[in-house]
């Protein structure tokens, strides 16, 4: 309201005269009451046709109807959007209203638009079927619309709103939309970057090229909010590898109309990389000692620099402070910058901070996640001490829970002076999965699985999943289902049910079928630190003669004259139960867990089995990796892997449950080609011959080995003449390993022997043939050799947009006489 329009009233109140004053828009006109006025005993209303009488009176409320009071009833009228002109007037002591009502809007119609459907616009826009038609409100609509466009890189898109009169005061409103070409970001690049190269920044960042594969994706397209996320990232990157000075210093995108796209350059200036000096804590707090609080800071003098160490380091104190009593009390890092020795001394000064209490958590958007499941990522609650850090901790995490498109936490004043109410502003997204995955490897053959999951089941935070398998060799099925908080604790407890069912290959001569289930907990002891907990009881059965229909007499049949006894025995037994207890102790300090460039990762596996059940073995692994960032974006990544497995309380180790390695240990061999295997079945049908090379590839079964150890070195690099965007990398690596120490059983009574006597008699010794490391009786010959099988070999790499594809290919270097080589493999899946 002008200053003008204030004088005027005043005046009219002062001389007690009713003055007439012209305000608001062309649209509408008020006439402002004097005192005299005021008394007005009716409000007539005129010109509204679906709006109750009473309904607009009620916006007046009770008299005296003063200047100020008719004023904001005008206001609230017109704020309602019910109304296109809005009138009043005084006449004989009457107050006048007279309303042109806004046409009603039967339908909203969106024509043109194939790239986004009907329901995100539905989403975007304000005007809505039965509601009213505005066109101030149509006008931002249409502005919406441009923009969700634009966002998915559609610059030339042309949006016009019409309406079509449906009589009785309602329209159609049509959204008539060009959708024009997409405009994609043509290239990236970086101004003032020397510490990192370009293909390592745009690695960072979530925006991407335009090229073949764009179709694809829609990360290519130019976004602002995405271009101000980069900077983000960038600045953290930047942080983290220890640039303490670094800034952006612009970014900016200009469209190449020749080239079809923008160019989108970031202006960097890096600064100098910083280490850590002397890092200490300093606690102001009577009774609370610094000394005590330094084994939970994550900095460590000499490092280099990395502000995300600074930001844990200062969450642990302000916990470790909490445990200690003191809820109140404030950690704030101080940084003393060395410029000449490159070094930042910090110290973590603790300080009692002011004594504010959290009075209440209001939580609004949330339309489906339940409350309890937002309130449990919180680790103070109602009526604890207000503490920032713990805030910030509780805003992480529930972005990183991926149920909300947006999350936000602010404080508002409470009911007292030390009193806050936290709000906590989110807003749903769907978390429902459904895939199609497909894939083919070497050793596999084609598989797909169809699987459909829910992270965020009925709104309680829990996942759900099904899926199945149908494949070359092989068909299964799985139910899982997780609760994160069990029994209220940040402990994640779930179950699964399955049922798998091989077939024979040409890698391993029989099949089997499982059918089982498993319990498992998993507890999260620090942030790199985790215990998993499972049980499992499952039930196996070996199926020989899978591709020959009936298997008949076993010993007879002629399939199976080609299978070791030792697995023929295990075939006879029929369905065997498994019920193992387990473990896994992991750590993970990987910079990505998709695609890590630096840190480690290692975990340490172990199973019990003989809780029930028909088996017992003690099973232990351990798998170790250290990536190392190396010049030219290349990546050293070191491994190390190891097993061991024996039986316990008087049983022989199931033929099954031994370890069977090839590829997965040394690349350049088969699998299961590696190890321990049988050489009696081709033996006998060479009859007393010298063992063939045919002999050995085609009839000698893999019996596996109860201990394994692998090493492997790998360089992993980018080709600086394909875009980063393909994903499309190299390698070279060098594994060496053995698999030996074959645990099953080799004493068969009443079987065949070699020459066809005894079969039902008494286990009849024979001799094995002597060809280097063999030793068995009654049928089965074990060769069994510790040599180290080696090999060098060269990769492919592609993050496709069809999954990740690899191709390996291998010389090897050595192995032992009746090992299986696969000098070529290929591995890959997606899901769509």
């Amino acid at each position: 309201m002008t200053a003008s329009l204030r004088v005027l009233r005043n005046l009219a109140a002062a001389f007690g005269l009713a003055a007439c004053v012209a305000a608001g828009s062309v649209a509408g006109s008020l006439v402002v009451a004097s005192p005299a006025a005021a008394q007005s005993s009716s409000i007539v209303v005129e010109g509204n046709r679906r709006v109750d009488a009473d309904t607009i009176r009620s916006y007046f409320g009770s008299g005296p109807y003063t200047a100020a009071k008719i004023d904001e009833a005008w206001k609230a009228l017109y704020a309602t959007g019910l109304f296109s002109d809005v009138q009043i007037n005084q006449s004989g002591g009457r107050i006048v209203v007279r309303v042109a009502e806004n046409e009603v809007i039967n339908r909203v119609v969106f024509e043109g638009n194939k790239k986004i459907k009907d329901e995100v616009l539905e989403g975007e826009v304000q005007s809505k079927p039965r509601g009213p038609f505005n066109k101030t409100v149509v006008q931002a609509d249409t502005q919406r619309i441009i923009e969700v466009y634009r966002r998915s890189g559609r610059s030339d898109v042309r949006v016009n709103p019409v309406t079509i009169d449906r009589g009785n005061g309602r329209v159609d409103l049509v959204f008539e939309i060009k959708e024009g070409d997409k405009t994609g970001i043509k290239d990236i690049k970086f101004v003032g970057n020397k510490a990192f190269s370009d293909w390592k920044l745009k690695d960072v960042i979530s925006t991407t090229q335009t090229n073949w594969l764009s179709f694809l994706k829609s990360t290519d397209a130019y976004d602002p909010d995405r271009v101000n996320s980069d900077q983000e990232l960038l600045r953290r990157f930047y942080l983290k590898n220890g640039y303490a000075d670094f800034r952006i210093i612009g970014a900016t995108a200009e469209l190449d109309p020749a080239g079809g796209g923008y160019i989108l350059t970031f202006t960097l200036e890096e600064g100098d990389q910083y280490r850590f000096g002397k890092v200490d804590v300093i606690s102001n707090i009577r009774d609370l000692a610094a000394g005590s609080l330094k084994r939970v800071v994550r900095a460590q003098d000499g490092q280099i620099y990395n502000a995300e160490l600074v930001e844990k380091s200062v969450e642990n104190l302000t916990i470790e402070a909490s445990k200690a009593g003191y809820a109140f009390a404030q950690v704030r890092p101080r940084g003393d910058r060395d410029f000449q020795s490159k070094l930042i001394n910090v110290a973590f000064v603790i300080e009692e901070g002011p004594r504010v209490y959290i009075e209440r958590i209001e939580i609004r958007g949330n339309t489906r996640t339940r409350d309890y499941v937002i309130r449990r990522e919180f680790d103070i609650g109602e009526g604890d001490a207000y503490n920032r850090v713990l805030v910030d901790r509780a805003e992480r995490r529930l972005r990183n829970l991926g149920y909300f498109k947006n999350v936000k936490i602010t404080t508002e004043p409470g009911s007292a002076p030390d009193r806050v109410i936290l709000a906590v502003d989110v807003e749903d997204q769907p978390t429902g999965e459904f895939s199609i995955s497909g894939g083919y490897s070497t050793a596999d053959g084609v598989i797909g699985e169809v699987s459909l999951g829910e992270k965020n089941f009925l709104g309680r935070g829990q996942y759900v999943k099904v899926s199945g398998t149908l494949g070359q060799y092989s068909q299964g099925a799985e139910f899982s289902f997780t609760e994160p908080y069990f029994l209220g604790y940040r402990l994640a407890a779930g179950f699964d049910l399955y049922w798998k069912n091989t077939e024979t290959t040409s890698y391993t001569p029989y099949g089997t079928n499982m059918v089982g289930g498993g319990l498992r907990f998993g507890l999260p002891i620090t942030d790199e630190i985790t215990l998993a907990l499972r049980y499992n009881l499952y039930q196996r059965t070996i199926n020989l003669c899978a591709n020959y229909g009936d298997v008949g007499t076993l010993p007879y049949s002629y399939c199976a004259t080609s299978i070791s006894w030792a697995i023929r025995d295990a075939a006879a037994q029929g369905a065997t139960i498994t019920s193992a207890l387990g473990y896994t102790l992991s750590f993970n300090s990987l910079d990505s867990n998709q695609n890590p460039t630096q840190g480690i990762y290692a975990e340490l596996k172990q199973d019990l089995a003989g809780v029930g059940g028909d088996v017992n073995f003690i099973r232990t692994t351990g798998d170790f990796r250290h990536y190392t960032p190396l010049p030219y974006d290349s990546v050293l990544i070191l491994r190390a892997q190891a097993g061991y497995v024996s039986s316990w309380g008087n049983q022989d180790l199931d033929v099954l449950d031994n370890f069977y390695m090839g590829p997965n240990l040394v690349r350049g061999f088969a699998p299961s080609g590696i190890g321990p295997r049988d050489i009696a079945p081709c033996a006998a049908s060479n009859a007393g011959t010298p063992l063939s090379y045919n002999c050995y590839n085609n009839q000698l079964n893999a019996l596996g080995g109860t201990t394994y150890w692998g090493l492997s070195a790998e360089i992993q690099f980018p080709f600086a003449f394909l875009p980063k965007d393909i994903g499309m990398k190299g390698a070279i690596f060098a594994d060496a390993g053995s698999l030996f120490d074959y645990g099953g059983p080799t004493k068969f009574p009443g079987v065949y022997n070699w020459d066809g006597s005894n079969f039902y008699g008494k286990p009849n010794l024979v001799n094995c043939p002597s060809i280097g490391k063999t030793w068995g009786y009654n049928n089965v010959c074990v060769y069994d050799d510790d040599a180290i099988r080696s090999s060098v070999g060269v990769s492919l790499i592609w993050q496709s947009p069809f999954g990740p594809l690899r191709f390996d290919y291998a010389w090897v270097l050595s192995q032992a006489q009746f090992d299986q080589t696969q000098a070529f493999r290929f591995s890959g899946g997606t899901r769509f």
